[in-house]
């Protein structure tokens, strides 16, 4: 059980606002809070270059934390500035050429399909989007049918920014290790608010964010990458933190995962996104996952019982991400109207998810992410007030 009273207590914005955004940025703890305006003012106090020196230890810990926390090793993870950078500095390190083909889900977002154009128009490889089930998930009987010598990448968002869907990240592994094709899981709002195990889900990279339910800083994410995999892939760019310049004309890459970092970096967000880590990992990623699952359908519940609400959630497995329309108000209209009433949440559009939004008919939900510190409470406050806007168009 978590001790909600505590939890409240030590996040400061949840006695001033109903935080339902916690798929665009969590609120974040007093542990995390002090250990950023620590660090900066340790840096105001006697240099930047002079703080990071005192923190060396505390930052070495930082990979400890993160690899505990989806049961990596530390020597497989980067720290970099947030998850797109994660998942870029996997992307383009792999060959692509003309012919080979990138296996992914309906569901994908946009920046990920945006560097499959890019990669695809320089290099002639194909983007083939799998069909969902009848849940909407994406489907694994159509994925293995799919697989062929010409796939060279399945690469797949785990929670879509765009509802509560959770595609099955394991069953997906297990089609990509039998076939030896590499497999890049996207896992920004899943990490933080459900276990994630890479030796359980079998893929070959994972990138995550730091700010969304993991409750961590802005500005900070990392990359995971196998072991086995680190040396086959050579990150896109390189610097003398990532690389050694050996002689005139010679260099040699890490042989680590921080291959994939830069020298420069936000070390007081990355003592921040460790004291995030170890503050998940304390309450339990378990008792969590419990009760945003309890809370979101909760949600979905009540929303479902407003008259010319319509929850838009998809598959069998559904997370705190929680998506709907209503009728006569526009999702932005509504947005506002909460926001007026000291309630966040957030529009998500086609411009995200283009393939799954496309294909369902819909242009903007309102999405509304709850989190373990939210509560039943702030539920009912949250449906008073959208029944309030509905009812009065």
């Amino acid at each position: 059980m978590i001790d909600i009273a505590r939890v409240r207590a030590e996040t400061p914005s949840c006695g001033k606002v109903i935080h339902f955004n916690n798929a665009g940025a969590a609120l974040q703890p007093r542990p995390e809070l002090d250990a950023v305006l620590g660090h900066l003012r340790l840096e105001a106090e006697i240099g930047g270059y002079e703080a990071a020196d005192r923190a060396e230890a505390a930052l070495e810990d930082v990979y400890g934390s993160i690899a505990r926390l989806i049961n990596g090793a530390p020597d497989e993870i980067a720290l970099v500035e947030n998850a797109t950078r994660a998942w870029d500095m996997a992307f383009y390190s792999l060959k692509l050429g003309r012919g080979d083909r990138i296996l992914t889900a309906r569901a994908e977002y946009a920046s990920n399909v945006i560097a499959f154009l890019q990669i695809a128009e320089r290099s002639g490889a194909e983007i083939v989007v799998v069909p969902n089930d009848e849940a909407g998930a994406l489907s694994v009987a159509a994925l293995e049918r799919l697989v062929d010598s010409r796939v060279k990448l399945i690469a797949v968002t785990h929670v879509p920014t765009n509802g509560g869907l959770v595609n099955p990240a394991a069953a997906i592994g297990r089609v990509a290790r039998r076939h030896g094709i590499p497999y890049l899981l996207d896992a920004c709002q899943s990490v933080g608010q459900m276990p994630v195990d890479v030796a359980e889900i079998q893929c070959d990279m994972l990138s995550a964010t730091g700010r969304k339910f993991l409750r961590g800083p802005r500005g900070t994410g990392f990359l995971w990458v196998r072991r086995a995999m680190i040396e086959k892939l050579e990150p896109p760019f390189l610097d003398l933190h990532a690389a050694t310049w050996t002689g005139p004309d010679r260099y040699e890459i890490r042989k680590d995962a921080r291959r994939f970092e830069n020298w420069e970096s936000y070390i007081a967000g990355r003592l921040g996104l460790g004291a995030a880590a170890e503050y998940a990992l304390a309450i339990g990623l378990e008792a969590i996952w419990a009760r945003v699952r309890t809370l979101a359908e909760t949600l979905r519940r009540a929303l479902g019982e407003i008259p010319g609400v319509a929850v838009c959630d998809l598959g069998r497995e559904r997370c705190g991400i929680v998506t709907f329309t209503t009728e006569g108000v526009s999702a932005a209209e509504l947005c506002q109207y909460l926001a007026a009433a000291d309630i966040n949440a957030k529009t998500s559009s086609i411009f995200s998810t283009r393939y799954d939004m496309t294909a369902r008919g819909i242009d903007l939900l309102l999405r509304a992410s709850v989190h373990y510190y939210n509560t039943e409470d702030e539920i009912g406050r949250f449906c008073e007030v959208v029944r309030e806007r509905v009812q009065s168009k």
